[in-house]
């Protein structure tokens, strides 16, 4: 009877420690990791949910950059990373089931990517130069079609949503365009501006960012943007196309469901702000609201639906 108080004692003892461990957590600054260039959605929505996240959290959060292979670079070493929850990384659906399945040393498996919040989702966009010769959809694959593999269609990282678009439009138009991967859409736009591509498959984020600059010939959406109204979607003009990215941040495998949580809950703050809503929505972006249950679940709903589409990549 006595050592199974002692042992129950001991036992509430370190519930009490953990607890409090998790309680102070976080107490010291937080790096907030990128896996793309800076100009990227990724890099954009990061830098204006920063100063929200440091008020929430109570401490200074640091955004920094691992740049390479697609995101592939940053989130090899997010899984070398100690599990605190003190460095967290973008995450990127689909890349991040995509690059494990067609480059098998890509440096990580898709499940050791732990997601603690999904935040947002950009449809990807046909673009091309606002002094460009098309002026619509049909002039881009009537073109295609005359000059198959001439038009440089460029788009951020391979096996991504904006390759897994082209690939789908190709066939879907009966075309044959030749992708060209960028380390992410703030890199290809200037290709784009420079007349490096012909086109580019982006997102929507990007088409506000450049008004003016840029040409949106059809988004892949089920239905028309908000921040783009006049941008008519590839259903629309016959093509049965809805694509696009799905982001959030992820931590390494062992962190602490607690401390996940706390993470989780910082970013649906952010989400829930009404003048940072307001923003990103105008800017392109359509928030999400995946904890980090949901967005395990959407992460293998999203690898039933993508593994079909490898042999695509291996063509």
């Amino acid at each position: 009877m006595k050592s199974l108080k002692k042992g129950v004692i001991a036992f509430f003892l370190v519930l009490a420690v953990g607890g409090i461990a998790f309680a102070q957590f976080p107490n010291k600054p937080l790096n907030y990791v990128i896996a793309f260039n800076p100009g990227g959605e990724s890099d954009i929505f990061a830098r204006a949910q920063q100063p929200l996240l440091e008020k929430v959290l109570g401490q200074k959060v640091v955004v920094a950059y691992k740049i390479g292979g697609g995101g592939a670079v940053g989130w090899a070493d997010l899984l070398k990373q100690k599990p605190d929850g003190y460095t967290f990384t973008g995450h990127n659906l689909p890349h991040i089931i995509l690059q494990p399945l067609t480059t098998p040393n890509s440096g990580y498996k898709t499940k050791e990517i732990v997601p603690v919040y999904t935040f947002m989702s950009t449809p990807c966009v046909l673009a091309v130069n606002a002094k460009s010769q098309f002026k619509t959809l049909d002039d881009f694959v009537k073109y295609a079609k005359a000059n198959p593999g001439a038009a440089l269609v460029g788009g951020s990282a391979s096996a991504s949503a904006n390759e897994i678009a082209q690939k789908i439009f190709d066939k879907l138009a009966g075309i044959k365009t030749t992708y060209i991967p960028f380390t992410g859409s703030g890199d290809a736009i200037p290709a784009l501006l420079g007349s490096h591509v012909t086109a580019l498959m982006t997102y929507t984020t990007m088409g506000n960012a450049y008004e003016g600059e840029v040409r949106l010939l059809a988004v892949a959406a089920d239905k028309r943007v908000s921040s783009l109204p006049d941008v008519p979607t590839f259903r629309e003009l016959g093509y049965d196309l809805v694509e696009g990215a799905f982001r959030g941040a992820a931590v390494p495998p062992g962190t602490p469901d607690a401390v996940k949580k706390i993470l989780a809950d910082a970013f649906e703050k952010v989400n829930r702000d009404p003048e940072f809503a307001k923003k990103m929505e105008a800017s392109g972006f359509k928030l999400e609201f995946y904890g980090p249950e949901a967005s395990e679940k959407l992460v293998d709903e999203k690898i039933i639906a993508y593994t079909p589409l490898v042999a695509e990549f291996k063509k």
